[in-house]
């Protein structure tokens, strides 16, 4: 098996080096990528599939993972949709038969009031927007009618007979309905839109475009599952039978909102680390799947979901990086005149992909003949840097932390466009170095390694000169890191998908790289 060499030092404990082929192993030995359960997802297969191996596993994970606040997910509005689901999920359960070994009935119902309480109490009555998450405007509706109705039947096995649930603020139907619409005419329905199968109108499953790709709908557990139906019927999809079989049992029942993640996975844990030369030799087999992964219209994340901008444009710049070039001609699809949009017909815009696109079309311009993309590059630069929040930092729509949104700028416009800086790095740089917290660790809701990472990466990655006080600054972040090595892997979701998730390899990589940048470094005090 041939390799492209990048050396990584061999620095501290276990050793860099030691941590990257570690981290190559992984997922040469997860073909379907490593990601975190999800509660939105495995509260669908417990109301769709309670037929699926893995049912009594599934309804625990629930129950364990309930908060005390009766919620479930992250805090304020990301806790809607796991919400939502696992309450129509006991609610479901609770009205089936019951199975050996499933958690008792009296103990399904008081988590289910108590989500129901949180749910109208809090998560659909407060005054703040529901995040920007894939589907929401179509699950929130689907879940609130379907809890609606299980409460409206009532009878001895709930007792429940209390007003419907409203809709939470700032969300409509009208999307939901459109789609319905589109569905019961036949109409073209976005292909993106099969990953929340499982939330659409019943008639779906007849839409012609609605087919498995590698035994999936739309990459997702739960989609796949509600277009399959009655697994017991002639003629039942064996591939998505196999499908939904491996996604259950290598999770031991809980699943993820996608999967398989290889593309995604690859892609941002080589990227991620080839941007700061912290790789170690990446077997043929890695780089030649990411190569086979692009075609006309670029890369997907998984088989079933459309292609997009993001994962193309990272997965070019890492093969870029490692030796493999391939021209991104496939991204210009995405161009819209000002900014590049994740994929056709996106609500809204996000600053990661566009820091992506910078990356991947500037190691173009920079390293072909004729600086292919240079006046592209220039605007895209020009968009990122009026992106830029007040107070220094940037956001965006695929990830929950202004940290990720913000390592992912810096980087772009530090590698790719340095004349369009004009102080914007020292200012995000100030940002990060002002909200780090009294244990050394940055983060959103609570530090996390993830977005310390990253925050290190900001400052120690772009190539400025330190800010003032870095020094105490880094050894405090390392600190950290020390204190918490083995968390990275069992980290708190923070990605978007329909819901929240911890892409356990590529924080991990993330944290790689952070500390072969202190190794790098004259701040790290050692």
């Amino acid at each position: 098996m041939t390799a492209a060499p990048v050396v990584v030092p061999d620095v501290g404990g276990v050793g860099l080096a030691v941590a990257g082929r570690e981290l190559v192993a992984a997922m040469l030995a997860g073909p379907a990528g490593t990601v975190s359960p999800s509660v939105y997802e495995t509260g669908r297969l417990v109301s769709d599939a309670p037929w699926l191996p893995g049912h009594t596993e599934r309804l625990r994970h629930l129950l364990a993972a309930q908060r005390a606040d009766g919620g479930w997910g992250a805090p304020g509005a990301y806790g809607l949709v796991p919400t939502l689901s696992a309450v129509e999920a006991l609610l479901s359960a609770l009205r089936a038969p019951g199975r050996a070994g499933a958690p008792a009935a009296h103990r399904l119902s008081t988590a289910a009031d108590r989500g129901l309480a949180a749910l109208r109490g809090r998560l659909l009555v407060a005054a703040e927007p529901v995040p920007d998450m894939p589907g929401v405007d179509l699950i929130v509706p689907a879940l609130t009618d379907r809890i609606d109705t299980l409460l409206a039947e009532g009878g001895p096995s709930t007792g429940w007979r209390v007003p419907a649930l409203p809709m939470p603020y700032g969300m409509t139907r009208h999307r939901a309905e459109a789609v319905g619409r589109l569905i019961a005419t036949g109409g073209p329905v976005p292909e993106k839109l099969w990953h929340a199968f499982e939330v659409l109108d019943g008639r779906a499953r007849t839409h012609l475009r609605a087919r498995p790709v590698s035994g999936a709908v739309g990459a997702s557990p739960a989609a796949t599952a509600a277009w399959l139906g009655d697994p017991a019927r002639p003629g039942v999809d064996q591939a998505a039978l196999g499908y939904l079989t491996t996604a259950v049992t290598s999770g031991g029942g809980p699943v993820p909102c996608t999967t398989p993640i290889a593309v995604f996975e690859r892609a941002w844990v080589l990227g991620g680390l080839a941007r700061v030369g912290a790789v170690a030799d990446v077997p043929a087999e890695l780089t030649a799947g990411l190569a086979a992964a692009l075609g006309p219209t670029g890369a997907a994340t998984s088989p079933g979901l459309p292609t997009d901008a993001d994962t193309t444009a990272v997965t070019l710049f890492a093969l870029a990086r490692l030796g493999r070039p391939v021209a991104p001609d496939s991204l210009l699809a995405y161009d819209t005149g000002a900014h590049f949009c994740t994929w056709q017909g996106e609500d809204g815009a996000s600053v990661t992909t566009n820091a992506h696109v910078l990356e991947a079309l500037g190691w173009h311009a920079r390293h072909r003949p004729g600086r292919p993309h240079t006046d592209v590059v220039r605007r895209v630069a020009g968009w990122l840097v009026d992106g830029q929040l007040a107070d220094g930092s940037w956001t965006d729509r695929w990830h929950a932390s202004p940290y990720y949104a913000t390592a992912s700028v810096a980087a772009s416009l530090a590698g790719y466009a340095p004349d369009a800086i004009d102080g914007r790095l020292d200012r995000a740089a100030d940002w990060v170095r002002d909200t780090q917290r009294d244990d050394g660790s940055w983060g959103l809701w609570a530090g996390t390694p993830e977005e310390t990472a990253y925050a290190l990466q900001v400052l120690l990655g772009t190539g400025r000169p330190p800010r003032p006080g870095l020094a105490g600054v880094v050894r405090r972040a390392l600190a950290y890191l020390d204190d918490h090595r083995d968390e990275a892997g069992d980290g708190v979701p923070l990605w978007h998908d329909k819901d929240l998730y911890h892409p356990v390899l590529i924080v991990r990589a993330a944290v790689l790289a952070a500390r072969h940048l202190v190794s790098l470094s004259d701040h790290a005090g050692r």
